[in-house]
């Protein structure tokens, strides 16, 4: 594992070295040394093979996996990574083709071509892991390696947003002769092709990476080896940081500690990087419940909540109030919930109640994760227990899991609401729409509005200009509306704190929000 220690050996070493001798007698090892970057996240995988990980695991994945494309800071679509060049073939949106580039490698050294990808796509669909990332390949019929460098998508409907679907860490490139065909990987050794190479990993404690003398792709690595650090809470590491134990902190940052830093950075030689981001947070309702399934108890929470509440007093304004399922930024961005329920009212929410015949407090249990989302989840939902107790139409209980037992829980519908928060598998609103929907969706709670999926959701994707398709989102966001089945909250920023001895920190986020850690570097100032 990483020494931070060693690392500030090294750089005193140099800069004495230099003063006495000049830089040119400063040797390549040292150099390569004095490279290597520690970033703090409480982003932890839950497990090393794509084909069963749709959560956070994809940030590893990004750095030390390709995808045939993927978006490049500042990218509004995806760009060709392992690909050469991808495009649809068709006027329908119904086969799309890619062309590797040449002389790809795995990190073992087998060679990476259009078999590789066919066997990469088949598994994920064979094995289907109810973790996995099976469900974002609905549109897929057939994968074909028509020759060495060239792999074609064959899909059953027309579906432009494929390309966004593929630049998902989900659909990482691995090697046939390590991953099983129809069972997942075990172990904690990786076989990629991307700008790292995993050298040592410690599931929740740590993963070392080192920069692939292989790689062939459009990133310029600008590190020599990165460590990753999984922390527990953000003020341990935070801490981390000020000591100069760790260079870089992302995911995770509580919003005091955000706060903390913005005032301190300067004295404590901190930068503190601010960015839009696309994490969202929402209510669900569970149509198995006996309240929680009566539109008139939903409406009536929708009116009663106070998202700047939330926004303000729990996460100290480093987040913002949302009355879309789809956040601000993206083409189809709404203000539905705004339009519809305008501020909180206590006294329109008795009248929606009433009018369905409820006139006694309504009792409901909201659950929540403590240990996916951070810290301020527990005090948010004391927030939200707060208003609906506060306005006399409920009684509301809130409970906690962690992670590993909450989410069988909420597919298992055992909560009447539960609290989500969704990253993003690719910049889209397609992607905050359609997964939501359906009788098998994301959320395991089933949702049949055939309006959706069977009309606004196809129109969209025969549309290669996503900049075309707000009608459709909108549309699709006012019948999400009239059912209130999910309740937007609020819209993440992202914040990275780091060094002052750290550059690209600013361009170190794509448009998912997972860190490249290759655009990180060390400022040299001699």
């Amino acid at each position: 594992m990483f020494n931070r220690n060693r690392r500030l050996r090294v750089v005193a070493a140099v800069a004495s070295t230099s003063l006495l001798a000049g830089c040119g007698l400063v040797s390549s090892d040292s150099e390569e040394e004095e490279q290597e970057i520690v970033v703090g996240t409480m982003s932890a995988p839950t497990t090393l093979d794509p084909a069963a990980a749709w959560d956070g695991s994809w940030e590893l994945y990004r750095n030390i996996f390709q995808t045939l494309v993927a978006f490049p800071p500042g990218a509004t679509e995806p760009e060709p990574d392992a690909a050469e060049s991808c495009r649809f073939v068709d006027t329908r949106n119904k086969a799309y083709e890619c062309t590797l580039r040449e002389g790809l490698t795995f990190s073992d050294g087998a060679k990476l071509d259009a078999d590789a990808v066919k066997h990469s796509v088949d598994r994920i669909v064979a094995i289907n892991d109810k973790r996995g990332p099976a469900g974002l390949l609905g549109s897929l019929d057939r994968v074909e390696a028509k020759d060495e460098r060239t792999v074609t998508f064959y899909l059953n409907k027309p579906d432009a947003t494929f390309p966004f679907v593929l630049s998902a860490p989900a659909f990482s490139i691995v090697s046939p002769k390590g991953y099983p065909a129809d069972k997942l990987r075990e172990g904690d050794e990786v076989i990629g092709s991307g700008p790292y190479t995993l050298e040592d990993y410690k599931p929740e404690g740590h993963a070392d990476l080192a920069k692939n003398a292989a790689y062939k792709g459009p990133a310029k690595v600008g590190n020599n080896a990165v460590s990753i650090q999984y922390f527990k809470d953000s003020g341990t590491m935070v801490e981390a940081l000020k000591k100069e134990e760790i260079d870089v902190t992302f995911r995770g940052l509580a919003a005091e500690d955000v706060v903390a830093l913005n005032g301190e950075n300067r004295k404590a030689g901190i930068q503190l990087v601010e960015a839009a981001g696309t994490e969202i947070r929402y209510l669900v309702f569970n149509p198995k419940d006996p309240w929680a399934k009566n539109p008139a108890v939903r409406k009536a929470v929708a009116q009663t909540v106070d998202r700047g509440a939330i926004a303000h007093k729990v996460y100290r304004d480093t987040v913002e109030p949302l009355y879309s399922m789809v956040p601000r930024g993206l083409t189809g961005h709404a203000t539905s919930y705004f339009d519809r329920f305008g501020k909180p009212d206590e006294n329109k929410a008795a009248q929606i109640l009433s009018e369905a015949g409820i006139n006694e407090p309504v009792p409901l249990t909201l659950w929540y994760t403590t240990d996916r989302y951070g810290s301020a989840t527990e005090k948010e939902f004391q927030e939200l227990k707060r208003q609906l107790d506060g306005s006399g139409l409920f009684d509301v209980t809130i409970k906690g899991r962690p992670w590993k037992t909450f989410e069988p829980g909420y597919r298992k519908g055992e909560y009447p609401v539960f609290g989500r928060g969704w990253f993003p598998d690719f910049p889209d609103a397609d992607n905050f729409i359609a997964p939501f929907v359906g009788e098998n969706n994301a959320l395991s709670t089933p949702y049949v509005a055939k309006e959706i999926t069977d009309d606004l959701l196809p129109q969209s994707r025969r549309e290669r200009d996503r900049g075309a398709v707000a009608a459709q989102f909108e549309k699709a966001q006012s019948i999400m509306l009239e059912d209130t089945r999910l309740l937007p909250l609020w819209q993440g920023k992202q914040y990275i704190a780091a060094s002052e001895e750290i550059a690209g920190a600013e361009r170190a986020l794509d448009p998912s929000a997972i860190m490249m850690m290759w655009e990180l570097s060390r400022k040299q100032s001699w």
